[in-house]
């Protein structure tokens, strides 16, 4: 056999030496990944550190977020009910008042006077009346002996008939007048907070509908050429602060069984400030009688008793109703749950200190919780923390979780 030339056999050993070289460097960066690499379960690299929880059954409320309106219960435009100056303000604003505490005295004087002379009117009016039913049972008396017409007895019935109702009408206008006197007195219908004083001492006050002043006492109203009242129309408001609503919206999906646990008891709510800060708890005590076609929601109202006034008027809130409690439900920290592209999972630590990643399912999170329908039982110890770097069968080092100043 002819020996193959010598550059034929130079070839074949650089092959046969690369050959060489590649394996052993696939050999090392084999071994070298053995050791470093996390997913290897039998890696005798060093344990990775993790802070871990325990599964427990807890009851969980089942919680509907919503964004919620302050309204007050009662609120008034207290307005004037007869014309005249303001003599007294009897009032601070911006406090407290109650109900049928007087807080505006109008000028009395031209209703008092008014309330006088409707008094000394059906007085008059009372003795016209008297003389007339006296002279009555004469007539009568005479008719009887025939000794008057017939036609003057009935004549005089008529005139008896005629001061009754000048006299009722007397009695009328003492009411009214009297009412008018009482009107002068500004009286709280509603217990609450006053806001801003909108007229001051000495300024003339009055009804109005329309800009046109609807007072019979024209002598106390001032009038501009245009025809137009220079009374003023809102004194000031009253609010009120306790208890208070709160009206929110959650969507109409929800509402067999809002209306179904309603009827069991009153669905609890808690407002939040826009700084998740709790600021009250109350109960549903409203559920509307329909839905908002255009939002596809239905509008519900809780009841405050804001026995700290932290729930102000018009103020926008964060609202949470508790539509259900789940009962003795699996909850881990929602830390622990992660998400893949085949659904939810947590990593289980076993006896070994070894984790083993387990298939989870999810029913809620809420307030730094998770609640497990299906997966891991109460007890099973779990990552809360550091899982982005385990893998299956990877050994972990459980670690005390920061403390927190």
């Amino acid at each position: 056999m002819k020996s193959l030339p010598q550059f034929v056999r130079r070839r074949h050993i650089a092959i046969i030496g690369a050959l060489v070289v590649i394996g052993l460097i696939g050999l090392g960066v084999r071994q070298l990944s053995s050791r470093t690499s996390p997913a290897n379960g039998t890696s005798t690299g060093a344990a990775i550190p993790v802070t871990a929880a325990v599964a427990a059954r807890k009851d969980v409320p089942e919680i509907v977020n919503a964004l919620g309106n302050v309204q007050s219960i009662d609120a008034v435009s207290l307005q004037p009910r007869v014309t005249g100056t303001i003599e007294k303000v009897e009032f601070a604003p911006g406090k407290d008042v109650k109900e049928g505490q007087e807080l505006f005295l109008i000028d009395p004087r031209p209703y008092q006077a008014a309330l006088d002379q409707a008094k000394a009117q059906l007085a008059h009016d009372e003795g016209v009346l008297s003389e007339a039913q006296m002279d009555l049972k004469r007539y009568q008396t005479l008719e009887s002996q025939k000794s008057i017409a017939a036609q003057q007895a009935q004549d005089q019935i008529y005139v008896v008939q005629q001061d009754k109702g000048t006299v009722e009408l007397d009695q009328a206008n003492v009411e009214t007048a009297q009412l008018n006197l009482d009107y002068c007195h500004v009286i709280a219908p509603i217990s609450g907070r006053v806001g801003a004083l909108l007229v001051d001492r000495g300024n003339l006050v009055g009804p109005q509908i329309g800009g046109q002043s609807t007072s019979n006492t024209s002598t106390t109203s001032s009038t501009t050429t245009s025809g137009q009242t220079t009374a003023s129309d809102v004194l000031v408001s009253i609010t009120q602060l306790k208890p208070i609503y709160v009206t929110f919206s959650v969507p109409q999906t929800l509402l067999n069984q809002i209306m179904r646990n309603q009827v069991a008891a009153p669905l609890g709510v808690e407002a939040f400030s826009q700084g998740r800060q709790l600021l009250a708890t109350g109960k549903v005590t409203l559920v509307n009688n329909q839905v908002n076609t255009s939002t596809g929601t239905i509008m519900l109202q809780g009841t405050f008793a804001n026995s700290n006034e932290t729930l102000w008027p018009g103020e926008f809130v964060s609202v949470k109703l508790i539509l259900a409690m789940r009962r003795n439900v699996v909850t881990v920290p929602a830390t622990a749950v992660m998400d893949g592209p085949n659904g939810s999972y947590v990593y289980v630590i076993g006896a070994d200190n070894t984790a083993h990643r387990v298939d989870v399912q999810v029913a809620a999170r809420q307030f730094g919780i998770a609640v497990i329908a299906k997966g891991i039982s109460d007890g099973a110890k779990v990552v809360s923390n550091g899982q982005y770097r385990l893998a299956d069968g990877v050994k972990v080092n459980i670690e005390s979780p920061p403390q927190t100043s």
